[in-house]
């Protein structure tokens, strides 16, 4: 996706070889245009797929998620890192490693909200080393629910989680794929299907 590629290399930063800023656009600022435009174009890559719920984990990945269930017209859901006072033991839970924040959340979503009967469109705003749509898919899995795709808003590509989630046969659709980060420099992995975008 042209646009969101532009806005990585005018907008982001490099902090490391493996470390992308991008607070000003999608995890702290949120470009609502362009998060528009990400949901949208997440919602047609999987609008076949029988979507009825939208999965992910608070808080980055919210506003992609939101606008693509908007777009869908179904259902957001997401995942707490946190456990409510209003939630009760009757939850879904899952351990996911943060490769950014170095620590590992408990996420746990209601029961009340997934059930045997959905098709999840799991979306995240990064995917790394696959962490937490590993989580995610634990999740779906425990409510005997079906992972219909798994959405990514920017893939690190030079890391594996790509490659281990198409392993275990999940559909996966990133909408920028960084190839390296090194020296300071954002190189986007040469794909055909995604320079016509």
């Amino acid at each position: 996706m042209k646009e969101l590629e532009k806005a990585i290399m005018e907008r982001g930063t490099v902090l490391s070889d493996g470390v992308l800023k991008v607070d000003s656009f999608l995890n702290h600022q949120i470009d609502t245009q362009l998060m528009i435009n990400v949901g949208k174009e997440l919602a047609n890559r999987f609008r076949d797929n029988q979507i009825t719920k939208v999965l992910t984990i608070e808080s980055s990945g919210i506003a992609p998620s939101f606008m693509a269930a908007n777009e869908l017209a179904v259902p957001l859901v997401f995942a707490r890192k946190k456990k409510s006072l209003t939630m009760t033991n009757d939850v879904y839970t899952s351990s996911v490693y943060s490769f950014t924040k170095q620590e590992t959340n408990e996420i746990t979503v209601s029961k009340n909200f997934l059930s045997a009967e959905d098709r999840v469109l799991i979306i995240d705003d990064f995917l790394a080393n696959g962490q937490a749509a590993i989580g995610l898919t634990k999740i779906v899995e425990q409510a005997d629910a079906t992972v219909a795709g798994i959405g990514i808003v920017i893939e690190k590509s030079f890391q594996d989680g790509s490659s281990k989630l198409k392993e275990a046969g999940y559909l996966v659709e990133s909408l920028a794929r960084i190839q390296s980060l090194k020296n300071g420099k954002v190189t986007f992995l040469s794909d055909p299907i995604l320079l016509n975008k």
